[in-house]
């Protein structure tokens, strides 16, 4: 076998430009996939924490029913303070939750005594919330970074629509859930940016104000917000939660809380998930790159080298080490490629994390793309070329092994 591997380098050696194009051709097919996958996965994380970080968290539990019904926000599915508490000792039971934030929802009426308009409120407790959704405060764009009692951080919409400005007295005016209407005055304490656009109508106020609106005299929670120290393990911890809360039924025997990860709550979700299946294209593209490259050098090296094959084959070669030899050619030009690719990808990653290439997300700005591979993903690439260069030379390797010497030497 080692005689074998030193007459398949010699043989590629000798053939230089064709060994070289091949090889150059893998090496820039596997640059290309490992760039893009370290590039997408590092602009599809810093999407993910965006969302998470600055507005959902990343796990909500609501009671059950409350999202089929939450553009309406209503009052009548909040959740008591019991439950609130059960939520609490739920969480001190998982290690991996960092914080946990409780949070009352509600749509009224934001009015600046002259003109008004409909607003989503969200009242918090500030240390908790800001614990929770650390970039809350850094969307805050005028005004103290902040929230404080008497105090409202509105969206920069209604600001502009109805020239608000930071230190302004305005007026919200709400529906409680027994049909009563109650108004309480704030100081605008800051204009908060939307994550998601200039359409964003969500406004912030300390929750002991929001209970005095609607006239709450112990805590209801529209939803509890949550943050794991370890994202990579969401989805466990999502699991262990529901089955903690899963012993709390309602009279028809159906869970009473419903808990859901940040995927199923924000539709930026499914851009994530485009941005995986252009990365599968991508893979898909590069095996066919390797596929063509080396099955058209094998196809050239078994033509070219007919006459070769014949004396080797009169020299008492079997048919299985001539087969054996063009697969070690194959197998040898994909490990070259492979080497080749995963230094220049390393080399490019290195460039671009040095270059601190940087891009704004709706109205934030200065996020560095910073792409990292990862091992699993060197490994995988590099095993499936190789694995499909050694495929591809099967079949001319299959053809030179079958020739007749004495066709062989005939050939002109």
């Amino acid at each position: 076998m080692i005689k074998l591997f030193k007459i398949a380098l010699r043989n590629l050696i000798r053939f230089k430009r064709r060994t070289l194009l091949t090889t150059s051709l893998i090496a820039i097919g596997v640059l290309f996939v490992l760039v893009f996958i370290a590039a997408s996965s590092s602009f599809s994380n810093i999407i993910i924490g965006q969302i998470t970080d600055s507005m959902l968290g990343h796990i909500q539990i609501h009671k059950r029913g409350y999202m089929a019904s939450i553009d309406s926000l209503p009052l009548t599915m909040n959740l008591n303070e019991k439950a609130w508490k059960q939520f609490r000792s739920a969480a001190k039971a998982i290690p991996e939750i960092e914080s946990i934030s409780p949070r009352i929802k509600f749509g009224g009426m934001f009015s600046n005594y002259m003109d008004s308009t409909n607003i989503r409120i969200n009242g918090v407790y500030p240390d908790m919330e800001i614990a929770t959704i650390p970039l809350l405060l850094s969307r805050v764009n005028k005004g103290e970074k902040a929230i404080k009692k008497g105090e409202i951080l509105i969206p920069e919409l209604l600001a502009t629509g109805l020239k608000v400005k930071v230190g302004d007295s305005v007026v919200v005016i709400a529906t409680n859930k027994d049909g009563s209407v109650n108004g309480k005055s704030f100081k605008v304490g800051g204009v908060i940016d939307s994550v998601t656009g200039p359409g964003g109508r969500d406004g912030y106020i300390h929750i002991e104000d929001a209970m005095d609106i609607l006239r709450i005299d112990q805590l209801e929670v529209s939803e509890v917000a949550i943050r794991i120290n370890d994202f990579s393990k969401l989805n466990k911890i999502n699991d262990q939660l529901t089955e903690i809360l899963s012993e709390n039924k309602t009279k028809q025997g159906k869970q009473m809380f419903d808990v859901r990860t940040w995927e199923k709550l924000s539709p930026f979700y499914n851009i994530s998930k485009m941005i995986d299946i252009m990365t599968i294209f991508i893979k898909i593209m590069l095996i066919a790159i390797v596929l063509v490259s080396i099955m058209n050098v094998m196809i050239m090296a078994v033509y070219e080298r007919i006459r070769e094959i014949g004396t080797i084959s009169a020299l008492g070669t079997m048919p299985e080490k001539i087969l054996a030899l063009f697969l070690i050619e194959g197998f040898s030009l994909g490990v070259v490629g492979v080497i080749a690719g995963n230094i220049l990808a390393l080399l490019s990653i290195f460039i671009m994390n040095m270059s601190e290439i940087t891009f704004n997300f709706s109205r934030q700005t200065g996020y560095v793309l910073a792409p990292e591979l990862k091992i699993g993903d060197i490994i995988f690439v590099s095993v499936v070329v190789i694995i499909m260069s050694v495929f591809a030379t099967l079949q001319p390797a299959i053809k030179a092994a079958k020739m007749e010497p004495v066709d062989a030497l005939r050939h002109v």
